[in-house]
């Protein structure tokens, strides 16, 4: 069990959040602690005037209102009701607030399940609750000693356990509706923004898009462009967005352009020898099968650890392509790896294959009326030779008229008497 702890200045901000959330069905008030009724008998005003009520009794407290998660292992999704009020009653008990007014909220709207208690700071004679330090000391205590009477997942051995690694596999794209989107959008922030290495803002929408969140930069000549500003949204399967879009300001650890770019500079420099890794993963993949296709390629490179990540128009017609290196955590635009790494040369290799919009590949019209191999890929050496014989002109008198000719020599003896 996590607890987490926080103060305000208003208690009417506190208890409406949670009653918010209430009304658009993410939350329930599950009870309370020494009030007169049941929190089911008790209208909103009631239960909101009785914590206004005291809290009039000592006016000099300022940060007056308490505000309390108690978080728990996704394995104890099945705690009862009772068992969660026991669990709170326990716990404002042990850090000092057995006697306080409370109210029990027990949330949906995260992938863990937690509850919210709602408190003051005042007590019933007008004296102030002291909590100074009281996270580290009375809440630690309590917590330790509440894992073990309830038979609760203890926080050290979680922590213990070390973080895997972000992959395609293992972390859960967001399903809009599911959890709360602020929530959702920065949990999938705070695992790519600081250990992903990307320099623009495509290569770092290639990454997010895998779990269904982009990120808006606005058209370029919108205001919130030329301001820098930034937005994220959830998107659908189909890059659709969904719901209403978050300012970048507003996530308590600002992913805005301006800290943004001082990544993109960074992450020029520290990427540089990851490239290598990626350039050799796409050749190996064609030097065993010369005539690979583009979905071949993609599970090859997935076993690699790697995504691929198409730009394409409405018609299906690829102008991009992105490659996500989960292992080295490294995002490359394929034309920064080079020329033979970029889209229109990864299409000729794969035999000019195209994406349709539905994301499904097809060979080109050509090779699907005659029955066209994927061509073996050529070096660039053999490439660059067959390039230089296409383009070498070829001059002959023949095509030369007569009175170029004789021009060319006047200008040449001018130039040699001017001597």
């Amino acid at each position: 069990m996590v607890a987490v702890i926080n103060t305000g200045r208003s208690i009417r901000a506190i208890f409406n959040y949670n009653e918010n959330k209430v009304s658009m069905g993410a939350a329930k008030c599950i009870g309370e602690g020494n009030y007169p009724m049941d929190a089911e008998d008790m209208s909103l005003s009631f239960k909101l005037n009785l914590f206004l009520k005291q809290l009039e009794l000592n006016e000099n407290v300022i940060r007056n209102s308490v505000h309390i998660s108690l978080n728990f292992d996704l394995s104890e999704k099945e705690l009862s009701k009772e068992k969660l009020m026991e669990i709170a009653g326990t716990y404002m008990d042990k850090i000092g607030f057995g006697r306080q007014p409370y109210l029990v909220y027990q949330h949906h709207d995260a992938g863990h399940p937690h509850i919210h208690i709602v408190s003051i700071k005042v007590k019933a004679d007008g004296s102030r609750i002291d909590m100074q330090n009281i996270g580290k000391n009375q809440s630690e205590t309590a917590r330790k000693e509440i894992e073990t009477q309830f038979n609760l997942v203890r926080a050290e051995s979680k922590k213990k356990i070390t973080t895997i690694d972000l992959k395609p596999l293992n972390i859960h794209k967001i399903e809009y509706g599911v959890s709360d989107s602020k929530k959702a959008i920065a949990g999938i922030l705070n695992a790519v923004i600081p250990h992903y290495k990307f320099t623009t803002i495509g290569e770092l929408n290639a990454v997010l898009n895998l779990y269904n969140v982009s990120v808006l930069q606005g058209k370029e000549d919108s205001k919130m462009f030329l301001h820098k500003g930034l937005l994220y949204q959830i998107i659908d399967a189909d890059k659709k967005p969904i719901g209403v879009p978050i300012k970048a300001s507003s996530f308590h650890f600002k992913p805005t352009m301006k800290a943004l770019e001082q990544k993109f500079e960074a992450n020029k420099k520290s990427r540089v020898r990851d490239m290598k890794r990626v350039r050799n993963s796409i050749d190996m993949a064609f030097l065993k099968n010369s005539n690979i296709n583009l979905e071949e390629l993609e599970k090859k490179l997935l076993k690699e650890g790697m995504a691929v990540i198409y730009r394409q128009n409405p018609q299906g017609q690829v102008h991009g392509i992105t490659y996500v290196d989960h292992t080295t955590k490294c995002i490359f635009n394929g034309s920064a790896l080079g020329v033979q790494y970029a889209a229109k040369a990864m299409l000729e290799r794969c035999g000019n294959v195209r994406v349709k919009p539905d994301g499904n590949k097809y060979e080109n019209k050509m090779q699907k009326e005659e029955g066209i191999k994927n061509p073996a890929f050529i070096s660039e050496k053999e490439l660059q030779k067959i390039i230089d014989s296409i383009l070498q002109p070829k001059y002959t008198s023949e095509y030369i008229p007569a009175s170029l000719k004789s021009r060319r020599k006047k200008r040449k003896r001018k130039g040699q008497s001017d001597n």
